[in-house]
């Protein structure tokens, strides 16, 4: 029965594409409706929705706000590295995510401008992500494992005006200065950005630069929140570059209305979640997993995303994903082949499961 459901929604989406996503397109929330829903005008360069306007924050937040779920939790960011769970509601993520993009705008970011986000798996980079998404900022997330080098070559690309990152990254047994990783790398590119905002973190404080350099608690205590901008379903949403093993890092761009149609889809056909329950894709959001998983999917739908700052092992032992599951009553785990693997190495005989 399974396997005649997908293979008939397969086939639909094939032979019918136009209309197998007007009909998922229904589930998210539009300014203004599509003219077509798939341009193929100019293939190999087809654009979906075009027309349509939308805000991707707004699908993801403020709608669930204003339809009653506003004290529905939003995110979980579990930390074992720094011994935190902090939980937001839709309401306190909305608010937060409003005021922040506040911040930004207060920097002189306007629609169409990049932001370069580089930072450790913390709310706030999510925060920073949604915001960007909120005024029509192109973010661009680097992973925060990334040294000074790799990313100066992605400031060179992106051209960010600003630039939002953190004092340090925290691992199982040391701290990570982030910000002399970003001032080299700032010094090598080429292309500078006006602002960088700085999310002082209380086991590393970061020198700041005069004139350039921001205090995120200082600046976002005093922005005034801003609301949702309408955008181009075919707006660019961000930029998101390839590792570079192969050459030159490239920039992936993925829009606004396509997007978000698809992630919601995805999270009630191929991952089985209803509204409410708690969903963890446990990659960095500096890769695709993080983005569309981690931040974008789990909202747009509804769900608790979980966003966890350690490892699979060593935060402190192998039953550290059993832990987090059983906590906050995961419904759905999107993680990488290499983190069970760990995970056995150090637990052969599945022994920490019944522990948890």
């Amino acid at each position: 029965m399974i396997m005649s459901s997908y293979a008939e929604t397969y086939r639909r989406s094939l032979e019918k594409p136009e209309e197998f996503w007007a009909e998922a397109a229904e589930a998210i929330e539009w300014e203004r409706r599509w003219d077509r829903v798939l341009d193929d005008t100019r293939p190999p360069f087809y654009r979906w929705f075009a027309g349509a306007r939308l805000n991707t924050c707004w699908n993801a937040l403020d709608r669930h706000v204003a339809a009653g779920h506003g004290e529905r939790l939003a995110l979980i960011w579990d930390s074992p590295v720094t011994d935190q769970v902090v939980r937001f509601t839709y309401r306190d993520l909305r608010d937060r995510t409003a005021r922040f993009a506040g911040v930004l705008a207060g920097l002189g970011v306007k629609t169409g401008d990049r932001v370069l986000i580089y930072m450790p798996m913390v709310p706030e980079a999510a925060i920073a992500m949604l915001a960007c998404a909120r005024i029509g900022a192109i973010h661009s997330v680097v992973f925060g494992g990334f040294a000074s080098h790799e990313l100066a070559t992605r400031i060179d690309d992106a051209k960010p005006v600003a630039i939002v990152s953190a004092s340090c990254g925290v691992e199982i047994n040391r701290v990570i200065p982030y910000k002399p990783l970003l001032d080299a790398a700032i010094e090598e590119a080429r292309s500078k950005p006006k602002a960088c905002v700085i999310l002082q973190r209380p086991m590393c404080r970061a020198e700041m630069v005069a004139g350039r350099d921001h205090d995120w608690q200082e600046l976002d205590a005093k922005a005034p929140p801003v609301d949702c901008v309408p955008l181009a379903a075919t707006d660019p949403l961000y930029i998101l570059y390839t590792s570079g093993t192969t050459g030159v890092p490239k920039g992936v761009v993925r829009d606004n209305g396509g997007h978000a149609v698809a992630l919601h889809w995805s999270m009630r056909h191929v991952y089985g979640m209803e509204p409410g329950e708690a969903y963890w894709a446990a990659s960095d959001i500096g890769w695709a997993v993080g983005h569309s998983y981690t931040v974008y999917a789990p909202l747009l739908y509804g769900c608790t995303s979980i966003m966890y700052e350690g490892k699979p092992v060593g935060t402190p032992d192998a039953g550290a994903f059993w832990r987090v599951i059983a906590e906050h009553d995961v419904r759905v785990l999107f993680t990488a082949p290499t983190a069970f693997r760990a995970i056995r190495q150090q637990d052969p005989d599945g022994k920490w499961p019944r522990k948890s």
